[in-house]
């Protein structure tokens, strides 16, 4: 069982939750939302190269989260998947 922060789970049962099932989601919040305990927690219950594959195929990180992808997986920025439709979808002009 990995131990996370109940918090970043607001939304949902935390105690209903399947970590293998559904590791993308967990994944994605630990990355955007999580401590850097919960960080160490994913790490060592998926590895790397789970959260590398869930990282990848997130629809979004934020900036900082997708540098930090980016960093310690050695990638560019334009292989994720939430990078690819950010730039498919522009935000509103401001002037």
């Amino acid at each position: 069982m990995i131990r996370l922060n109940p918090l970043l789970f607001w939304d949902c049962d935390y105690t209903k939750i399947d970590f293998e099932k559904n590791y993308g989601f967990v994944v994605e919040r630990v990355l955007e939302r999580g401590s850097f305990d919960d960080w160490f927690a994913i790490k060592k219950y998926y590895g790397m190269e789970k959260i590398k594959q869930a990282a990848l195929n997130a629809r979004y990180l934020n900036g900082k989260v997708l540098a930090f992808c980016c960093t310690i997986f050695d990638i560019s920025q334009e292989e994720f998947r939430c990078y690819k439709l950010q730039q498919s979808n522009p935000g509103l002009w401001t002037l």
